[in-house]
């Protein structure tokens, strides 16, 4: 049984991220919900913060967003969001470009402290891996 969901993330730059995920776990403005395959449609508006993607192979990709919505279906997650960084790179020089990008935008966005320090601790587990 196939139990992989499609999942776009799209910005007015464009395509950011395209392909089949095992879950994606969403800042909604409500707080963080996450969705796999077969899961109830629904809109939800989403918050700055960290999107987090579960690959098929279990490996997790992080990507921040600054604002954004999303729209789910039993087998499709698509997210508009207003700006995105990909928290991913080939070595760690990128990784920590990346990583600083990601905060500027998180922080541009959010004056609450408490959602900062949350997003925040998301990207020193990313260090420590």
């Amino acid at each position: 049984m196939n139990d992989l969901i499609n999942f776009e993330l799209i910005t007015p730059m464009g395509m950011i991220y395209q392909g089949e995920v095992k879950s994606v776990t969403l800042p909604g403005s409500e707080g963080e919900f996450g969705v796999l395959k077969g899961h109830a449609a629904l809109v939800s508006s989403l918050k700055s913060g960290v999107i987090d993607i579960e690959k098929a192979d279990l490996n997790h990709e992080l990507i921040a967003i600054d604002a954004g919505h999303a729209k789910v279906d039993e087998d499709k997650i698509c997210v508009l969001a207003k700006g995105a960084v990909c928290i991913c790179g080939d070595d760690e020089s990128e990784i920590e470009k990346n990583l600083m990008q990601a905060k500027d935008l998180i922080k541009s966005m959010s004056s609450d402290s408490v959602a900062l320090a949350a997003t925040f601790s998301k990207f020193d587990n990313i260090k420590a891996h």
